[in-house]
């Protein structure tokens, strides 16, 4: 069972999530926290599978600095981050914080319980319009990524395994390898949530 804090200042918004997510078997909400404060303290009371966050929560700490908090006191909890806001910045800062994924709130259901499924399971989530733009970013040219490795970075963005990389892109799994050692190489990274965020704020996002 995948235990989830939902994280949101709208009572209105976890009420509608709590009822999308309940309707799946293998998903079950834990908990709801309207602010940052209660995030951090929840999360370290609770133990969620997954913590999905909203980055405005009104007064006191925001979303990111409690994506912040969660993971310095618990590395490996995975915080999903589920927003209306979408600029280069706001998708760097969270990333930055240890954010695992980034969706916006027109993601469509199925696509939300993947991302939950995929984030619980280790793998980075970005929504398409995300996504997208990281292509865009990675096609310039002083990024000095191949198109090739660009367009296996937005994919890598999506959550795909290496196993799906390489049937979506028809190359062996071995080859997927070599190019995100490439890939990490030359943005100096280790991580694909790493890589999504040297992405953005090479463009010169601060």
């Amino acid at each position: 069972m995948i235990t989830v804090l939902l994280v949101d200042d709208h009572a209105v918004v976890r009420a509608g999530l709590r009822a999308l997510l309940d309707s799946q078997p293998d998903i079950e909400v834990v908990g709801e926290a309207e602010s940052g404060e209660d995030a951090v303290a929840m999360a370290a009371n609770l133990s969620p599978a997954l913590v999905t966050m909203d980055l405005a929560l009104g007064p006191g700490i925001d979303g990111v600095e409690a994506i912040r908090r969660i993971r310095s006191a618990r590395p490996d909890q995975p915080v999903l981050v589920f927003t209306t806001y979408d600029t280069d910045a706001d998708v760097v800062r969270a990333l930055d914080a240890g954010a695992i994924g980034y969706l916006l709130k027109d993601t469509a259901p199925r696509e939300l319980f993947a991302a939950i499924r995929g984030a619980v399971a280790g793998q980075s989530m970005l929504s398409p319009p995300v996504a997208a733009r990281v292509l865009d970013k990675m096609r310039r040219p002083d990024q000095a990524l191949t198109a090739r490795e660009a367009e296996l970075l937005t994919l890598l963005a999506e959550g795909l395994t290496n196993k799906e990389l390489g049937r979506r892109l028809h190359i062996s799994e071995a080859t997927v390898k070599t190019h995100l050692a490439h890939i990490y190489t030359k943005l100096g990274v280790d991580t694909r949530a790493a890589a999504v965020s040297i992405a953005l704020r090479r463009d010169g996002i601060r």
